[in-house]
């Protein structure tokens, strides 16, 4: 047998190669990307200006949301006010949210 039969080729780890193609495709994919967001939005300003927007309807929606939760919960609980054993709380979370609000 000559020596070369004998010698075991050396190997990397079996994911090594496919995690390095994978993340040389996700390079590109985030240069082109950025490329196309580069070239979308020539005027900076503009791209601020819809993002304040944007996120002045988002808190305005969140407060808007939670506060038709609460309301929706306070007169859910408003409903159990006759149930006996459970009604005695929900009178009392009802008329605390009453009086600080």
């Amino acid at each position: 047998m000559s020596e070369q039969s004998d010698k075991k080729p050396i190997r990397q780890k079996p994911g090594l190669l496919t995690k390095i193609k994978r993340d040389q495709e996700n390079g590109a994919r985030l240069s082109i990307i950025e490329e196309l967001f580069n070239d979308f939005y020539m005027r900076r300003h503009r791209v601020y200006w819809a993002n304040f927007v944007r996120g002045l309807f988002f808190g305005f929606g969140s407060v808007l949301g939670g506060t038709l939760l609460v309301a929706i919960a306070i007169w859910i609980f408003s409903q159990f006010v006759h149930w006996p054993g459970v009604g005695d709380f929900f009178q009392l979370v009802t008329n605390s949210l009453k009086h600080k609000a």
